[in-house]
C-alpha cells in the first residue's frame, strides 16, 4: 500500500520509539514482540472459506425486536500488498461463481500500524476524523484501520496482540463506524455501530468476533437499540477459483495504488473527510471506482485515464466541508 498518510505515521512511530529504547536488552524484546505481532498479522493471509454470522441477541428498548440471526459466506482470498516492518496492509477479494464463470469482488482492506500517532475514526455521519492516540495508549499496541470496497474510509481503532493461555488475539477499544449495507438497506432505527473487534488465530485460519452496539438517535440523544454479536470465520480452504483474485489483482493494483493515494491525500487536507454514504453501496463515489476497476480488469478501459476519473471523483465527493 503506498499510503502517504500511514507511511507517515509509521515512520514517526518508528523515530519515537527509537529516541525511547536505548538499551540494548530492551531492543531486542522489543523486536522480538514486534515480530511475533507481524506473524500474527501476517497468519491472516491466504484462501479461505468464509462465513459471516451476525445475531441480534439484546434489545434495550421496548419497542425494538431482534431480527432472526443472518449467516451468509463464500471465498476470500486475502493478499499483502505492503509491508513495511511497522506497516502492513492485507487486502481482501471475495471470489465468486456462476454460469461457469468466476467473479472477483475487492471486498475491505485492513491496514496495520505500530504504535500510531494518529488513527482514523468514524466521528458522525459521512465523517471521519484523524484523532491523536496518547504515548501511553500506542505503546507496544497496533492500529487496525479497515477501508470499505473502494478504499474510502469506515473505521479504525487501537488494541494490542495477547498471547495469553496458548492463543493469539488482538482486541480493539470501543470503536465506532457506519452501518454496514445489510442493515443500510432496510432502513434500520439504529444509525452506527459501537464495537469491539477481536481477531484470533484459530487451528484452520483465523475469526473476527464483534460485539456490536447498534446505536439510534431518540430524542435529539444517542440511544442504544440493540446488541449483536459477529462472528465471521475464515477457513482455510483453497478449491476455488484462486486464480482468479490474483489475475484481478495483477490487472487492477496500480490503479487501486492511485485510488488509495487519493484517499489518503483528502484525509491529509483536513485531518479528517466527509463523504456521503448511500445504503446499497457505500460512498457516493463506490459504485464509480469500483467499476473502473472492472472495466480495466475486462479490457474496456486503461489504467491512467480510469485512475484520472476516479482521482476526479474523490475531489468532489470530498469537498464539502
Amino acid at each position: 500500500m503506498t499510503s502517504l498518510l500511514t507511511r507517515r505515521a509509521s515512520l514517526l512511530a518508528l523515530a519515537g520509539a527509537g529516541a525511547a529504547i536505548a538499551a540494548p536488552a530492551l531492543a531486542r524484546t522489543r523486536g522480538s514482540q514486534i515480530e511475533r505481532d507481524r506473524a500474527s498479522i501476517l497468519a491472516m493471509t491466504g484462501d479461505y472459506h468464509v462465513r459471516f454470522n451476525f445475531d441480534e441477541t439484546v434489545p434495550f428498548v421496548a419497542d425494538y425486536t431482534p431480527l432472526e440471526p443472518k449467516t451468509s459466506g463464500g471465498y476470500e482470498s486475502v493478499r499483502v500488498i505492503a509491508d513495511e516492518g511497522e506497516f502492513i496492509s492485507l487486502q481482501h477479494m471475495l471470489v465468486a461463481e456462476h454460469e461457469g464463470q468466476s467473479f472477483v469482488i475487492k471486498h475491505w482492506r485492513q491496514d496495520w500500524t505500530y504504535q500510531p500517532r494518529t488513527v482514523l475514526v468514524y466521528e458522525r455521519r459521512n465523517y471521519w476524523a484523524l484523532r491523536d492516540v496518547s504515548s501511553t495508549e500506542r505503546r507496544g499496541a497496533w492500529a487496525q484501520t479497515v477501508w470499505q470496497t473502494d478504499d474510502s474510509p469506515r473505521y479504525g481503532g487501537v488494541g494490542r496482540w495477547d498471547y495469553a493461555h496458548g492463543r493469539t488475539i488482538w482486541v480493539s477499544g470501543p470503536t465506532a463506524r457506519p452501518l454496514a449495507r445489510r442493515d443500510a438497506i432496510r432502513n434500520p432505527p439504529y444509525e452506527r455501530y459501537l464495537s469491539i473487534n477481536r481477531h484470533a488465530l484459530t487451528p484452520t485460519g483465523w475469526v473476527h468476533e464483534q460485539d456490536n452496539e447498534k446505536i439510534g438517535t431518540r430524542d435529539g440523544a444517542l440511544v442504544a437499540i440493540v446488541h449483536e454479536d459477529g462472528v465471521n470465520t475464515y477457513d482455510r480452504f483453497s478449491d476455488y477459483p484462486v486464480a482468479a483474485a490474483d489475475a484481478y489483482w495483477a490487472d487492477t493494483q496500480t490503479y487501486w495504488a492511485g485510488v488509495r493515494t487519493a484517499w489518503d491525500e483528502a484525509i491529509a487536507r483536513r485531518r479528517g473527510v466527509y463523504v456521503e454514504e448511500q445504503a446499497e453501496w457505500g460512498s457516493i463515489v463506490s459504485q464509480q471506482l469500483m467499476t473502473l476497476a472492472d472495466n480495466i480488469h475486462a479490457d474496456a478501459a486503461q489504467t491512467t485515464p480510469a485512475l484520472a476519473e476516479a482521482q476526479a471523483a474523490i475531489l468532489q465527493a470530498t469537498s464539502a466541508a
